[in-house]
């Protein structure tokens, strides 16, 4: 079979996910909206997001100019094709933001409404379609794109180091997605913490409670921080797990028999990745109370169906290839990095969901005291690290030993298709996540339009869910980020001729350090960010309840001023994201064109400490999170209890670790490798 006729295969199958990802949001689209004051609250929390959006991608716009100019000057290939495809990579993730956004916030309401007509039954598939428009587009999207610039860049125009070309597309979509995430999650949490800290613990109101000022802002933080940001960071890993094969193939395989099939692969497995979550996706039907179960099905099956798919792939693409010695080696480590998925979010929804003991542990905490919920939460965070290690260097020995069985000096390239595997199922992965805040923006309306209590009870079930699945996902992004981190690192490692990293070398031990210590610090700007801009927030909420006569009592009469909240988060946001999102890229830049010793030790600190650390606060956060769920829900003396303020100050605790600091360490510990290899020629 021609290798080449994956690379329509695989374009085609990213337009299938896009016309999927059409279906769904006219079904959305089609659903009624609810009552006026429902409408006015969606159009509202629209408008902000929006606004949001296009400011934030005015700003990243110049971040973009100027990493392509500098693409241009530096690099050879950067001249125009290079430059080209990275603004083309860029194009792609913040379109891929803009779509989900749209959706998201037409679907709020929507869902509301189908949980006061129908209950749980009836909002979760329609929230579930609203996340897998997002899914789809990202997944679309990402191969789709990927396919075109391959075909383009390689084999129609096959311009001079094509498959560096081709990298910077990956570039591309890291550099959006690192501000998307930053801004995103700054915008979230700063809404969230002046809501919480100041509606429910000092003013004793529910919350989502219309008085409070920053409501609407935090209904908008969640589209900008959960589905926006979200979208652009997994767009970036998708890609990203794509290229890392790509790449080295390109380099390492140069005159094997087996070169352009071990290239072309990749985007093999990602087109029956994308068919089989296409199928998955019509599984998510709840049947009874059992939510997750309907989630859990969509996902299981596109998996199970990825695995028979890439059994017969390695068979028909690798069986008759001289210098292959075992095709199946290849199934096997694809199949490991599915399964390291499976378990790493297995193991994040132990340790997020209140069905099982750590998160019931830490809402017993809460009666405490706050100090004892944020110790066991610390500690539950820490564990999970520890789990997830293990099994993640697990399936980096698995897939290098299936890669040597497959053929010599094909460990890493086992390693990196096992990051493809986590990922092949990324439309219904998106799907399950992004479903998550709309639920939350449902709950939000439901309470700010007066609807029935039960209403408000199905949409609080949808979004505590919605938080372990979010926990979920966020591990299947960092285990891929990972493992495509690693495979991204050797590339680069072979593209500056370092044959080893000798840590008895003073530049690799000081690079060592400077490495292990950049996520620390890029963790401490982000959430003291989400800390200053938060305190602006409290302290507009605090004003506006102490000036607005009758705002706190109820009085009809008295209006919020949400608009002024809104601008603080936005502000905030945008100013704060500026510093970390760039020391991301200009440290490796400036230790490269110093030592390339010395950038390899950087590499492998940054990608030891920033996978520790992304584990640690995204579980974390997500268990105190639902801690808090869980004792509003009725247990430790329910909502307005003593252990119910307790558990306030362990999720506003989490607020940066899980929505901020968290998911952006994936795209750190990526995107400063892949601005490494990029800049590989032009550091030697």
């Amino acid at each position: 079979m021609d290798p080449d006729l994956w690379l329509y295969i695989a374009v085609g199958a990213g337009i299938a996910g896009l016309l999927l990802a059409l279906v769904f949001s006219r079904q959305v689209m089609a659903a009624p909206q609810g009552n006026d004051r429902m409408k006015e609250l969606s159009a509202a929390i629209r408008e902000g997001a929006m606004a949001f959006l296009r400011r934030e991608y005015s700003w990243v716009a110049v971040f973009v100019a100027l990493m392509a100019a500098l693409i241009f000057v530096l690099l050879d290939y950067g001249r125009p094709w290079g430059a080209i495809a990275y603004v083309f990579g860029a194009a792609l993730s913040a379109l891929a933001g803009f779509i989900g956004m749209r959706i998201a916030t037409a679907a709020n309401a929507r869902t509301a409404e189908a949980a006061r007509v129908g209950g749980v039954r009836q909002a979760l598939p329609l929230a579930f379609r609203g996340g897998a428009v997002m899914g789809f587009t990202v997944a679309g999207l990402g191969l789709a794109g990927l396919g075109l610039a391959f075909l383009v860049f390689v084999k129609w125009l096959e311009v001079d180091d094509a498959f560096s070309v081709l990298t910077a597309v990956g570039l591309g979509g890291s550099s959006i997605a690192l501000f998307a995430r930053v801004g995103g999650g700054i915008y979230t949490k700063a809404a969230d913490i002046g809501a919480d800290l100041v509606g429910k613990i000092e003013a004793g109101i529910p919350e989502d409670d219309p008085r409070n000022p920053a409501v609407i802002a935090d209904l908008v933080g969640d589209n900008v921080g959960d589905v926006a940001g979200m979208g652009a960071d997994l767009f970036e890993s998708y890609v990203g797990s794509l290229i890392a094969p790509i790449a080295f193939a390109a380099i390492v395989f140069i005159g094997r028999d087996f070169q352009a099939e071990a290239i072309v692969f990749p985007l093999a497995i990602a087109a029956v990745g994308m068919f089989a979550s296409i199928i998955g996706s019509f599984f998510v039907r709840p049947t009874g109370n059992k939510l997750a179960a309907a989630l859990n099905r969509g996902t299981y099956v596109s998996a199970a169906l990825t695995v028979l798919a890439v059994l017969g792939l390695s068979i028909l693409i690798f069986g008759d290839i001289e210098g292959v010695d075992n095709a199946f080696g290849l199934f096997f480590a694809v199949t490991i990095g599915l399964g390291v998925g499976l378990i790493i979010g297995r193991i994040s929804e132990v340790f997020t969901s209140d069905q099982f003991r750590p998160v019931k542990e830490i809402a017993q905490q809460a009666e405490t005291g706050a100090a004892t919920v944020a110790l066991a939460g610390i500690a539950d965070g820490m564990r999970s690290a520890a789990y997830s290690v293990i099994v993640v260097a697990a399936g980096i020995g698995g897939a290098h030993w299936a890669g040597e069985l497959a053929f010599s000096d094909g460990g890493i390239y086992g390693i990196a298709v096992a990051a493809i595997g986590v990922l092949s199922t990324l439309g219904i992965t998106i799907s399950v996540d992004a479903y998550g805040p709309i639920a939350d923006n449902a709950g939000g309306i439901a309470e700010m339009a007066h609807l029935p209590a039960e209403v408000r009870e199905a949409t609080d079930a949808l979004d505590s869910l919605g938080n372990t699945t979010a926990a979920i996902a966020k591990g299947f992004a960092i285990a891929s980020a990972a493992i495509t981190a690693l495979a991204l690192f050797f590339t680069f490692s072979r593209a500056v001729n370092l044959e080893a990293i000798d840590i008895l070398q003073v530049e690799t031990t000081i690079g060592l350090f400077l490495g292990a210590m950049f996520p620390f610090l890029f963790a401490a700007l982000t959430i003291k960010a989400v800390g200053r801009a938060a305190n602006e927030m409290i302290e507009e909420v605090r004003r506006q309840f102490r000036e607005i006569p009758g705002l706190r009592e109820g009085d009809p009469s008295a209006k919020p001023d949400y608009t002024r909240c809104v601008d603080i988060s936005t502000a905030s946001a945008l100013r704060e994201m500026v510093i970390p999102g760039a020391l991301a890229i200009a440290l490796p830049l400036t230790i490269g064109f110093i030592d390339v010793q010395a950038l390899g030790g950087f590499l492998a600190g940054a990608l030891v400490t920033g996978f520790l650390l992304a584990i640690f606060m995204a579980n974390a956060g997500g268990a105190w999170d639902n801690a808090k769920k869980f004792i509003e829900a009725g247990a430790h003396g329910g909502k307005g209890s003593d252990a119910h303020k307790a558990a306030v100050v362990g999720d506003t605790i989490g607020d940066p670790f899980k929505d901020t600091s968290g998911p952006a360490m994936n795209i750190v510990i990526k995107v400063m490798t892949i601005v490494s290899l990029i800049f590989a020629s032009a550091f030697i």
